[in-house]
């Protein structure tokens, strides 16, 4: 029942991160650390977080602007490894608080971000990615900070999409590498990351066909209600834990 309950979600999920770019991770991390706890949902995660960002790489392979992809993946991979070496040396408590701090304090964050109307050159996706990466080594998923930036830079729709998607898919490869160093990646690891992608994978697609109908105001209240959601639920799971 526990993996037709992920499946579900990851499928619902697949779709959201599809139309708006992430929520992916937000939606179903939760539901990993519920069944598998919070040491085992993050690599999870890093799997079904790989399959994900490919589904959007091959949905919009012709849009996706690699110049930008370099720029934020080059400094991004390096510091993906060391925040997910950072996350095999804290104890489950703490990676759940961490993760529900971060979720939640994105709602302001985004919001001001939109609000300033960023307008970003390219060399600023490196030190961006460097940021990002090594936060995303540790909390599981940046897609609601990075997607903003990525429109600043000038992105939108399918282009958004697969850039963020392949930036972000060279980042979680990083990660999954430094896991798989550090014993952290075994084949069950393995196995439940690619049940749960799977899902991911099939939303996505279904998703590309609904991107141009999105009204940003839908957006924008979808994705702060997830992340609250999200974040409360990793508060409550570090309370039991």
């Amino acid at each position: 029942m526990i993996y037709a309950f992920i499946l579900i979600v990851g499928f619902a999920a697949g779709i959201i991160s599809g139309i708006v770019g992430t929520g992916s991770s937000i939606m179903l991390l939760p539901v990993l650390a519920y069944a598998f706890g919070p040491k085992q949902a993050v690599p999870i995660m890093a799997i079904a977080a790989i399959m994900a960002n490919l589904s959007r790489i091959i949905a919009w392979w012709r849009e996706v602007d690699w110049r930008a992809v370099a720029a934020y993946a080059i400094p991004g991979v390096p510091a993906a490894a060391l925040g997910a070496r950072t996350l095999l040396a804290l104890p489950p408590g703490v990676v759940d608080v961490t993760i529900g701090v971060f979720l939640i304090a994105m709602i302001p964050l985004r919001r001001w971000m939109v609000a300033h109307n960023f307008s970003l050159p390219l060399w600023s996706l490196a030190i961006i990615g460097a940021v990002a990466g090594y936060l995303t080594g540790i909390v599981a998923s940046t897609g609601p900070i990075t997607v903003p930036i990525f429109m600043s830079y000038g992105l939108i729709k399918g282009g958004l999409l697969g850039t963020e998607a392949a930036g972000s898919l060279a980042i979680y490869i990083s990660k999954a590498i430094t896991f798989q160093r550090f014993d952290a990646l075994p084949l069950d690891i393995i196995l439940k990351g690619l049940i749960a992608g799977s899902s991911l994978f099939a939303g996505a697609f279904i998703a590309k066909r609904f991107v141009v109908k999105l009204d940003p105001d839908a957006f924008r209240l979808l994705m702060d209600g997830l992340m609250l959601v999200a974040g409360l639920s990793m508060f409550w799971s570090a309370i039991q834990s």
